[in-house]
């Protein structure tokens, strides 16, 4: 990425978080130095400092004094809230966690997925329901949808034994988030799925993320009575 454009900071950011996502640098990988890089990018050291202190803002990198700068093995997206690996929170909490899987398949998007993704055009993506379990008991419900176009990867993702949740986190952190929180009264699967009777009131966030302006996934998350606020990438 060179050229006579001067780069801002913004750009080499964006360079690096792509070299991230393609895995060049991997999660768990230490950086080059901060004037190595802007030797290979024709930028000021100064410029990569900053756009290094915006990526460690936003959760995808590392950086100790002296200890230099590393890919997050799992990464936190920051947006007003941490966005957590669902199975830690759980663990976190002392308690244990399980996972299981309703169903996956490509399916096309319904006109209320195009909508979120801020698309005109019909297309399909990978349509996945699991319910995650803190001690046995549900604990949320995930009705979610992954752009295979951008996210192609997670079609060789065994669902089954890892959540789609798990997977997005330490591998597509995004850049761009549309959330919606609302509560709605339990029926049909988020009653049966979460084991409550109808008509009792249940958290629903809503979110879409995105890289760039591609989209990754939307998902809708229902929270089971009793537990606290809870976001899933």
């Amino acid at each position: 990425m060179t050229g006579q454009t001067r780069l801002s900071w913004t750009d080499v950011r964006d360079e690096i978080q792509a070299r991230i996502l393609d895995r060049t640098y991997a999660p768990g990988d230490k950086l080059p130095r901060d004037n190595d890089l802007a030797l290979g990018l024709g930028c000021a050291r100064t410029t990569v400092h900053r756009a290094m202190q915006d990526l460690a803002r936003i959760g995808l990198v590392e950086r100790k004094r002296k200890g230099g700068t590393h890919v997050r093995a799992d990464p936190v997206t920051r947006a007003t809230f941490d966005i957590p690996i669902t199975r830690r929170e759980v663990e976190q909490r002392g308690s244990t966690y399980d996972y299981r899987l309703i169903s996956s398949a490509v399916e096309p998007m319904p006109e209320s997925v195009l909508l979120r993704f801020g698309s005109s055009e019909p297309g399909e993506a990978l349509h996945v329901k699991a319910v995650h379990l803190s001690d046995s008991k549900p604990y949320i419900f995930e009705d979610r949808w992954i752009d295979i176009t951008t996210t192609p990867d997670i079609l060789q993702v065994d669902l089954a034994g890892s959540s789609a949740n798990e997977w997005l986190v330490r591998n597509k952190p995004y850049s761009k988030l549309d959330v919606r929180f609302f509560a709605v009264n339990a029926k049909g699967e988020n009653a049966e799925h979460l084991s409550v009777a109808a008509g009792e009131a249940l958290l629903v966030i809503e979110r879409t993320t995105w890289i760039g302006s591609a989209p990754i996934t939307t998902v809708r998350s229902v929270t089971a009575p009793g537990y606290q606020l809870s976001a899933q990438n």
